[in-house]
């Protein structure tokens, strides 16, 4: 009878902390999808709300921008994305900290130039409270 019941809790034990790791990884999909979109709109506030205030923003050609940096390149149109597309994603959350991986194929219109970019990102996400804040990103392209 011991034996059932520690299988029982056992079980149970396991579902509970893979629906709850489950959960995490949509709560960072959703932050992910939440950046993309401020990215495109370039709403300083989307962007601020969803970036740590120790942003740490690198980019492929070796910038590497705060989070005010970011937010102003953005919403003045340097930095001007028209489309963002995100594939193969991958999301690991360990406690307070997410990493994700994906591709980005965007096309853009920085300073009223259009033009495409295709990158690798790795993108750190730390919980602050009950929402998942950008931390980290560093872009490198993608080589043919």
């Amino acid at each position: 009878m011991k034996k059932i019941l520690l299988s029982v809790i056992l079980t149970a034990v396991i579902g509970i902390q893979s629906f709850s790791q489950s959960k995490q990884e949509t709560a960072v999909a959703n932050a992910v999808e939440k950046l993309r979109l401020a990215m495109i709109s370039g709403n300083e506030a989307e962007l601020l709300a969803v970036s740590s205030e120790k942003l740490s923003y690198g980019h492929s050609g070796g910038l590497v921008e705060n989070q005010q940096q970011f937010v102003d390149k953005l919403k003045t149109g340097a930095s001007d994305f028209v489309t963002i597309e995100l594939k193969n994603q991958t999301i690991s959350v360990n406690g307070k900290v997410a990493i994700v991986r994906h591709e980005l194929h965007a096309t853009t219109n920085d300073n009223n130039k259009p033009g495409e970019v295709h990158l690798r990102i790795l993108l750190v996400w730390q919980k602050d409270g009950k929402a998942w804040k950008l931390l980290a990103r560093q872009a490198v392209k993608i080589t043919p």
